[in-house]
């Protein structure tokens, strides 16, 4: 029986190296399928928009505690960890 719960990551890793490689025999001959489309500079706009929105979803997912409550919560979770209770 197949185990079809990574599926989506196995894919999602293999087009991405599917892309970076077609990227690469591309550049080796010195052409670029995305100079038609885009601009280097609204290339460039696009990548530093994608990091910024994948770090502030990253750091918006992140358990970030702020208030006393949540804090102490954090602490008897680690020290039900350490533990091993959890």
């Amino acid at each position: 029986m197949k185990n079809w719960n990574n599926w989506g990551e196995v894919m999602a890793r293999s087009l991405f190296l599917l892309v970076a490689l077609v990227n690469q025999v591309l550049a080796l001959f010195n052409l670029s399928p995305l100079d038609f489309v885009f601009s280097e500079e609204e290339l460039a706009g696009a990548l530093s928009l994608l990091l910024t929105a994948a770090a502030s979803v990253w750091a918006w997912w992140k358990n970030n505690s702020f208030t006393k409550a949540a804090k102490k919560a954090d602490q008897v979770l680690q020290d039900e960890k350490r533990k091993g209770v959890v």
